[in-house]
């Protein structure tokens, strides 16, 4: 070969290679991730989210790019977010949280994977649990339908508050058919329930220092996507006002919540992840049922009722999943 032609020749591989790289990412699919808290806040729930991608063999920057938008607790900022995914085409969305998976529905262009904790009919997310027609279709614990339910574990705990706190965000779309599924609950166990509202972190300090005022004798907290990001802050708040508090997911009992009674939320981003890897296969979301996450856990930390001078009746430690000592 003549040294021209060889040059010709390498001058054209290094040309065409970068091209068909090129080609290569822009043909990568592309999932748009919405969600409300921060990244700080999910770490555990992305990689699971990524264990279920990888469950299909995708694998982010691999087989996949993923588009991560974030709210950082402000949810007058997902319609802005959701719009931006749906103008740069993305392949799919996947919407975490009641708030993010309705603004991610505004487009019937794009599937959506969402995980919501009330009822997707309800919400009129899809039309059938079964058969959830459109582009629309994801992922339930139901978590909102076990607030009753965390509040006879409380009363089990501290049978003899006369008055107890239930921790709601208004902005929540699930928060109303949650309050009137208190309000029954409370004529059942016998205890006066107190409905506090928080939608912002401001508001935490003023809830508490009612919970102080009407003397209640245990708190509530609802599973909502605004309130699982701010645990810590939750969580440090209970100690300091001395309050027993329930709550829906096991991520406040590890970092030293009393009790939490709920869906494990790892296991409901897991099957978030499947379900996009589907759609990006070619299933369609129509034709993917709502999966519903029924397995509850039960978890109790020793230590915190220690602090409280509380003692887990055995009823209460025979029926947990967990204990955290």
């Amino acid at each position: 070969m003549r040294r021209r032609d060889f040059i010709s020749l390498l001058v054209g591989a290094t040309v065409t290679w970068p091209l068909a790289a090129r080609a290569q990412q822009e043909a990568m699919p592309v999932i748009g991730f919405l969600h409300g808290t921060s990244p700080e806040a999910r770490r555990a729930e992305v990689a699971a989210f990524h264990r279920g991608l990888r469950e299909s063999s995708y694998v982010e920057g691999r087989d996949v790019a993923v588009e991560y938008r974030w709210a950082e607790g402000r949810y007058d900022r997902l319609p802005a977010l959701a719009a931006d995914l749906v103008d740069r085409q993305v392949s799919v969305i996947v919407a975490f949280g009641t708030a993010a998976a309705l603004v991610a529905k505004a487009t019937t262009t794009i599937p959506i994977v969402f995980l919501v904790g009330g009822d997707p009919i309800a919400l009129g997310l899809v039309v059938s649990l079964s058969r959830p027609g459109g582009n629309v279709t994801g992922v339930t614990p139901l978590n909102d339908d076990l607030g009753p339910k965390l509040l006879e574990l409380l009363h089990e705990l501290v049978p003899n508050a006369t008055i107890v706190g239930y921790l709601v965000n208004p902005k929540n779309a699930t928060s109303d058919a949650l309050s009137r599924q208190i309000r029954v609950a409370e004529r059942t166990i016998g205890q006066r329930v107190h409905i506090l509202h928080a939608s912002s972190e401001h508001d935490f300090e003023p809830a508490f220092a009612t919970l102080d005022q009407i003397r209640a004798g245990g708190l509530c907290v609802q599973g909502d996507t605004f309130f699982n990001g701010r645990r810590e802050q939750l969580v440090a708040l209970a100690a300091r006002h001395s309050i027993p508090t329930a709550y829906a997911f096991r991520d406040y009992a590890a970092a030293g919540g009393l009790m939490s009674y709920g869906t494990n939320l790892w296991d409901a981003y897991r099957e978030v992840g499947v379900y996009a890897s589907r759609i990006l296969k070619g299933e369609k979301p129509a034709d993917l049922p709502v999966q519903q996450s029924v397995k509850v856990e039960l978890v109790v930390n020793l230590k915190t009722a220690r602090a409280l001078g509380l003692t887990f009746p055995l009823s209460l430690l025979g029926r947990a999943d967990d204990v955290i000592e």
